[in-house]
């Protein structure tokens, strides 16, 4: 698979975020699929309808407002992206931080594993310290 089609299929999954679309997330999802957001009080989900509900959390919990792409890696069948997050969290309970809100930057880390046209494999590191510092503060 090409860069170009690899980037085709992670802007659509980052697109469907970005609306808060979870029947678009978890449709361009793999039948068998592995979801993980590091920290996450989900752990690693393997099932769609658990992603669903996680996604209707986050959805509920966060309002993005920018993301600013830094860089992105390719293998024969992965993407490592990482970028910055701007935007709002309405509850920090994602990030340890229960009843917590604030406007935030952070840095995201998602590598992607890919199966023809699909997502098999999905995992998030969130920069937790800096969430953390800038919803304590």
């Amino acid at each position: 698979m090409t860069p170009q089609r690899m980037d085709e299929i992670i802007n659509q999954h980052f697109q469907y975020e970005a609306t808060d679309d979870v029947a678009g997330v978890v449709g361009s999802l793999a039948d068998r699929v592995e979801h993980e957001v590091v920290p996450s009080p989900a752990g690693m989900q393997t099932d769609k309808a658990g992603i669903a509900r996680f996604y209707k959390m986050l959805f509920a919990d966060l309002k993005g407002e920018k993301v600013t792409p830094l860089r992105r890696l390719y293998g024969e069948d992965f993407v490592v992206d990482e970028s910055l997050w701007h935007g709002r969290i309405e509850n920090g309970r994602i990030f340890r931080r229960e009843g917590k809100s604030g406007k935030v930057s952070f840095r995201l880390l998602h590598v992607f594993e890919l199966d023809g046209d699909k997502i098999k494999r999905e995992q998030v590191w969130c920069d937790l310290a800096a969430i953390q510092q800038q919803l304590d503060s």
